[in-house]
């Protein structure tokens, strides 16, 4: 899966995938080791629940996500508050 999360990163590809029960649609931002050493997914969340509302900022557990899919859909422009270097990851595999 982590194959999988790094191309979207790459090619800029939003993906969906099922979290917490919850379906989402997200573009990938970040994948890696978090500080608390679970492989991550720093993302911004375009559609699908939230458990927090207007909740868009998310750093999924991957072992956690089931269902992934690319949608076709790219995006051209950064998220919103997005920074590079996430400070949540202590190594990260692949980043915008």
């Amino acid at each position: 899966m982590i194959n999988s999360i790094v191309q979207a990163i790459n090619n800029r590809e939003e993906i969906s995938f099922t979290y917490s029960g919850l379906p989402r649609v997200v573009q990938p931002c970040a994948v890696g080791i978090s500080t608390a050493g679970n492989e991550v997914l720093r993302c911004f969340q375009t559609q699908g629940a939230h458990i927090t509302p207007d909740h868009e900022w998310n750093m999924c557990i991957v072992s956690k996500i089931s269902n992934l899919q690319f949608t076709g859909k790219t995006f051209n422009l950064n998220p919103r508050g997005y920074k590079q270097e996430d400070r949540g990851m202590q190594r990260i595999y692949a980043q915008l």
